[in-house]
């Protein structure tokens, strides 16, 4: 049996990993999502078991007894975000790679476990002053919340050498076009 791969592709809250991501999804049939479990509440068009599994505090706390996540955090204070082992394996099951858009503690903890079949991209934005730009410009947080993502991300960028590649995003499409290249050079498909 192949050695069942897993990608990450990590950053700072809006460096654009989740744009990066969903440029390989929808490019690569052979890519899947891996959805994360998430304590916090629905946002807008999300939907759950799609953007995320939506589950309760409680819920989440049981798991994490039952150790059925690869990897969980609580990124903000009772806002738990993880990676289910049974989300891997389901993709696996469907002969596909599971795709994994994470926070960097996770990231590096998915590494930890994985280190033969992970490849992990860090996404890093071209300045911090560029990040709390796209921050603002998103109109969906506090001044409060920025300043508050702004700090983690200035502490999020000095692990970026643990990651197998840093991929500078100053231009999205360019952005999108290495990571496809590092993914491909890694699955032995150029």
């Amino acid at each position: 049996m192949a050695i069942e791969k897993i990608i990450i592709i990590t950053a700072p809250s809006g460096a654009g990993k989740t744009s990066i991501t969903k440029y390989l999804l929808h490019k690569y049939p052979f890519l899947s999502f891996s959805i994360s479990a998430a304590t916090r509440a629905q946002r807008g068009e999300e939907k759950d078991g799609l953007d995320y599994y939506f589950i309760s505090e409680t819920s989440f706390q049981q798991k994490i007894q039952e150790q059925a996540f690869v990897e969980w955090e609580m990124v903000y204070k009772g806002k738990y975000y993880g990676t289910l082992k049974s989300e891997l394996q389901r993709i696996w099951n469907q002969n596909q790679i599971p795709v994994l858009d994470i926070d960097v503690k996770g990231a590096i903890h998915v590494q930890q476990q994985y280190p033969q079949q992970t490849l992990s991209i860090f996404i890093q934005p071209p300045s911090i002053e560029i990040l709390a730009e796209r921050l603002e410009n998103r109109g969906t947080e506090s001044p409060e919340s920025i300043a508050t993502r702004v700090s983690k991300a200035e502490y999020e960028i000095s692990f970026n050498q643990n990651f197998n590649a840093i991929i500078i995003n100053d231009e999205l499409e360019k952005a999108c076009k290495e990571a496809e290249e590092v993914i491909l050079a890694f699955l032995n498909m150029h």
